[in-house]
């Protein structure tokens, strides 16, 4: 969705060097919105080699980012569903709430959207499952989101965007980290509370608990997002 209507697009990378994006849009206008949201979507402003020199001064980070190179923020293209499709994904597989969450577009979106806040305000407990407390967090942000109680603004800085989400009741630390990283892009958050960044860490010989992992990630800095990214990816397999 964009000021002027709907929006469809295709992205695919360009060899190696680029992306390509074909889009349709109900009004030209939107163009310029369109193409700021498109690189937000994939951190096309990054400067990822002095990220990269930085990350790899750590000797235990290094392998990670030779192995990945130039690894990106994936941002976003509507923040507030964002923050919805996060609540949904909580405690459940990433297959289960992609399910959960193509339920919903198809049974309260309009034609073929993800629901609007307005929407899900309006109808989310006809079509939410689950244990009570979380289908009442999610209405309850998508009333906020769609009364102006919330309002995620990309300009905002990262300590009041945390604030005003860990008001919410239901949304802790990890979640609005998360978010600050998505819908921010913020390059610096480090979510020492996350289990499979903890457990990378751990794999790679480094400290693992939240306050010594917090300490050693402080040489990160100002890139401990990208420093998540990487162990991310990096996970143990079983």
């Amino acid at each position: 969705r964009l000021p002027g209507g709907r929006a469809e697009l295709d992205v695919a990378l360009d060899g190696s060097t680029g992306l390509i994006c074909t889009a349709k849009l109900e009004s030209i206008s939107d163009l310029s919105t369109l193409v700021a949201r498109v690189r937000r979507l994939f951190d096309l402003d990054a400067d990822s080699k002095a990220i990269d020199d930085a990350l790899s001064r750590d000797a235990a980070l290094a392998p990670l980012v030779a192995a990945s190179p130039g690894i990106r923020l994936p941002g976003v293209l509507d923040a507030d569903e964002t923050l919805i499709r996060t609540l949904i994904g909580q405690q459940i597989s990433v297959a289960a709430a992609r399910t959960v969450s193509g339920r919903i577009a198809k049974e309260l979106g309009s034609d073929g959207l993800f629901p609007t806040p307005l929407e899900l305000a309006e109808r989310g407990r006809e079509v939410l499952r689950g244990p009570e407390s979380r289908i009442a967090t999610i209405v309850g942000v998508a009333e906020a989101l769609a009364g102006g109680e919330l309002v995620l603004d990309l300009g905002m800085p990262v300590g009041e965007f945390t604030a005003k989400l860990t008001e919410m009741p239901g949304i802790g630390e990890w979640t609005a980290g998360y978010l600050a990283m998505r819908v921010l892009g913020n390059p610096d958050v480090m979510l020492t509370s996350d289990l499979v960044i903890r457990q990378s860490a751990d794999n790679l010989g480094m400290p693992s608990t939240p306050r010594s992992l917090a300490a050693h990630a402080q040489r990160w800095a100002p890139w401990r997002s990208y420093a998540s990214m990487h162990l991310w990816r990096a996970r143990p397999r079983s």
